[in-house]
């Protein structure tokens, strides 16, 4: 066993109910006297509430999804133009998103507080979007210096949308098992971050005011998100990226639909990640354990019933195939993608093997 495995500074603080206590303490910590705070509209008045007693200068609520440059651009400029010597994201990965592309360029300190499960307060990785194309990269400046989670601010997220969310999180577990970076500090974080999401997101759609559920939730994002930092994007965040900055598709949906046929399609090539899979999902085999999941949260199915059409699916491919990450478990090919791309658009069942769904 050799492996080179970093861990960048990040405080986080995890405890239902006390948001604001925990972000004052935070920004007190770091010294700073002008802050400025970015939460998206329907964020707004939970954005307040947790960021009352603060120095605040300015609030941000230009948010869009897949941070279209424009949008970063002119978040930067608020920052600069009112002397912000720090920012505190509120919200999902969208505006966390947007704070590290104004950390980017700035060097200003973010503190995150999520209010889902998508984890990019708890990695290094920045994406933009110009002229349909998403570029992302990995920077240390983007890392938040602190996350405060806070499971009660989970509650008001609708069930369809956190289980989306949290099988975006859960993307980030099986990526993390095979990304470029992948080690075994990487595959342990991911399989523990896949078993809490598979005991937390059935809970949730029974009990969506509950914290059990929540908490189970949001600790797995925290551990999916580290390791997903750690390991690079693997096969199923490349394909979801292109998608998602080319025809701007809902980033969370998108990843719930695409990931059981990546599974499936890597899997039978990584024993070892999908043992692990089996094992976190006390299951027989991964696919099978993600398929029973995914039809206890009744989990979104088709891209075709979020805006991607079947004739985006050849002009797509080489996008994605110039996007394939070096040691992937198997083999890409245009054929490849274009099969996985048309199951993905119908909601094919990923367990079928695609010959079988063309005879």
């Amino acid at each position: 066993m050799r492996f080179v495995h970093e861990s960048p500074p990040q405080r986080v603080r995890f405890a239902s109910g006390e948001a604001a206590g925990a972000l004052g303490e935070e920004v007190d910590r770091l010294g700073a006297s002008r802050v400025m705070v970015i939460a998206a509209p329907p964020e707004a008045r939970l954005a307040e509430e947790v960021t009352a007693g603060l120095p605040v200068v300015h609030r941000h609520d230009d948010v869009a999804m897949h941070v279209p440059l424009a949008v970063a651009e002119r978040a930067r400029n608020a920052a600069r133009d009112r002397g912000v010597d720090l920012v505190v994201t509120v919200g999902g990965g969208s505006t966390t998103g947007l704070g590290k592309a104004v950390a980017l360029t700035t060097g200003l300190p973010v503190v995150a507080v999520p209010t889902t499960y998508a984890g990019s307060e708890a990695t290094s990785v920045w994406g933009l979007t110009e002229d349909g194309r998403k570029t992302t990269g990995t920077d240390a400046r983007v890392l938040p210096r602190a996350v405060v989670y806070d499971a009660a601010l989970t509650v008001s997220l609708p069930v369809p949308m956190s289980v989306a969310s949290g099988l975006n999180a859960l993307a980030h577990c099986v990526d993390s098992m095979w990304g470029p970076r992948a080690d075994p500090i990487d595959r342990v974080l991911a399989a523990e971050g896949a078993r809490a999401l598979a005991a937390g997101l059935p809970k949730i759609t029974a009990e969506p005011t509950g914290l059990a559920g929540r908490e189970q939730a949001l600790y797995a994002t925290y551990l999916s998100a580290r390791a997903f930092s750690s390991a690079g994007s693997g096969l199923h965040h490349k394909i979801c990226h292109v998608l998602g900055g080319r025809y701007n598709l809902p980033h969370a949906q998108t990843h719930a639909v695409v990931l059981p046929h990546v599974l499936a399609f890597n899997a039978p090539a990584a024993p070892e990640a999908e043992e692990r899979l089996a094992a976190a999902f006390g299951a027989s085999s991964a696919i099978e354990g993600l398929h029973r999941l995914r039809q206890a949260v009744d989990a979104p199915k088709a891209l075709r019933d979020y805006g991607f059409e079947e004739r985006d699916i050849d002009p797509v491919v080489p996008a994605i195939l110039e996007s394939v990450p070096e040691g992937n478990p198997r083999a890409v090919t245009a054929g490849d993608v274009r099969r996985l791309l048309h199951a993905a658009w119908e909601g094919a069942d990923p367990r079928t093997p695609s010959t079988e769904r063309e005879n």
